[in-house]
């Protein structure tokens, strides 16, 4: 069994090739960036697992052009050139930000779309797309939403909040009671290698996560047990915050109204739909062991 993989270089396509690699399944790195990638694209293998796209700038000095050049425009021809091959399985990586921004209650897979940036909007643009074209018999179309994606080497959001703890800052939004749904690595590789070798999942939206949800609370807690320290935790009154955030937003403070925003949110994700598909019960690891493998590795 061969996979091609694009965007092999980043943190996920290099655990999903060496995860894949111990399955017995070959990878073929293939770079979008090339300008001849058409030529290279060997159109017998098995499946084409597509990560590479424009990430999310949080900084927001990209343009919305590039968001829709990369991942809806590159997306498209890679898919026309699946259509026209041998191989029987795409994969987009698009994200849970193409279906909203926000979340009331638990995100599934038919929540009605409204991304309010210009790069959920590219990724659902992409999605869009491949739903729209009849699928040829014999090959299987994959659009999975993960969530925020983490683990070992991966200098994400987690590792900010490690930071605090380190430096021994103590959290001050610990009255606010959040929950967020996660994706440790290890889960997103068993997924996907087990949709490769399961024929009988079936074309679709998937949305990938861990089975159960965090608040940053409890995230602050698991970093410090982790870390070797006492948690410090301040549970400040939430109008008092509110009132802190609104001058930070004047006098450029970090803890400011977006920064609250992010750290308090609540962000649910369902799994059920491919755990259901791939007939399993759980992910191989909980939320907690993912984020605790993730830290040490930090500590490391």
């Amino acid at each position: 069994m061969k996979t091609i993989i694009t965007g092999s270089s980043g943190f996920v396509g290099k655990n999903l090739t060496a995860y894949l690699n111990k399955q017995d399944i070959e990878v073929q790195d293939l770079s979008l960036r090339a300008t001849d990638w058409k030529s290279h694209t060997d159109k017998h293998a098995t499946g084409i697992i597509h990560l590479a796209g424009k990430a999310h700038d949080t900084a927001n000095t990209s343009s919305a052009e590039e968001y829709f050049k990369v991942n809806r425009d590159l997306t498209i021809e890679l898919f026309q050139e699946f259509l026209k091959s041998d191989i029987k399985d795409f994969f987009f990586f698009s994200s849970v930000k193409a279906t909203a921004d926000t979340v009331s209650g638990v995100l599934k897979e038919d929540h009605l779309t409204d991304p309010k940036t210009p790069y959920g909007q590219s990724k659902l643009q992409a999605e869009e797309y491949l739903l729209s074209k009849p699928i040829p018999e014999g090959k299987r179309v994959f659009i999975i939403r993960p969530c925020m994606i983490h683990g070992p080497g991966n200098k994400g959001n987690l590792n900010l909040l490690y930071n605090v703890v380190k430096k021994g800052i103590p959290y001050p939004l610990a009255a606010f009671d959040n929950q967020r749904s996660f994706l440790s690595i290890d889960n997103l590789n068993f997924l996907i290698a087990s949709m490769l070798e399961n024929k009988g999942v079936a074309s679709g939206v998937y949305n990938f996560a861990d089975d159960e949800m965090l608040s940053t609370t409890e995230l602050v807690r698991v970093i410090s047990v982790v870390s070797g320290k006492e948690p410090k935790l301040l549970s400040i009154p939430k109008g008092i915050i509110t009132t802190i955030a609104k001058v930070g937003d004047l006098i450029k403070f970090p803890l400011n109204s977006e920064s609250v925003k992010k750290l308090t949110e609540n962000y649910c994700v369902s799994n059920q739909k491919i755990k259901n598909a791939l007939k399993i019960e759980k992910m191989p690891i909980t939320a907690q062991k993912g984020i605790e493998k993730t830290i040490k590795s930090f500590i490391k």
